[in-house]
Formats: structure tokens, sequence, C-alpha cells
């Protein structure tokens, strides 16, 4: 399973964000990958999604390999949507 999503907030995917996206990653039974173009990384390392270099606007797909771990990938989803709770512009 996998979803798209773009990144909106105005800082992008920082050490910060990419910290909450491996907390939540962390969680799941199986593995959680961010992909960005051909460049696919474990979700549960931040430093793994901090090298895919994502500011605002660009769209990452996230993946699970379990339909068991849905919720953590809904979760995940929805705090890129969020812009990760942080105030824009």
């Amino acid at each position: 399973m996998s979803k798209d999503v773009t990144i909106v907030n105005d800082l992008g995917l920082h050490a910060r964000s990419a910290a909450r996206i491996a907390q939540a990653a962390g969680k799941a039974a199986s593995r959680v990958w961010i992909l960005r173009g051909d460049e696919m990384v474990d979700a549960k390392s931040t430093i793994d999604v901090l090298t895919l270099a994502c500011g605002k606007g660009t769209t990452i797909t996230v993946k699970i390999d379990h339909k068991a771990d849905a919720p953590i990938l809904e979760r995940i989803v929805e705090m890129v949507e969020d812009g990760f709770g942080e105030q824009n512009g």
C-alpha cells in the first residue's frame, strides 16, 4: 500500500519533521518507506528521510510493506498534509 502526499510546510522536510515521521514509522510491524522519484529510504531513520531533501511542494510517496500498518501510513500522511503542525507564512 502506498499514498502520495505533498509537503506543504514552509520549511519542508527538516530534522524535526523527519524525526516525527521516523517516530511514527517506528511503531510499524513491517517496513515503512518514503519515496521521492527513484529514491527510496527507510522511514524509520531520521537521517535517511533527511537525505531526500524535500522542500515545500515536493511530492513524496509513503509506502508500507504490510496492510496491518495502514494506520501508520495514514498517520504519516496526515502529519505531512497538516504541515507537521507548523505555522506557515
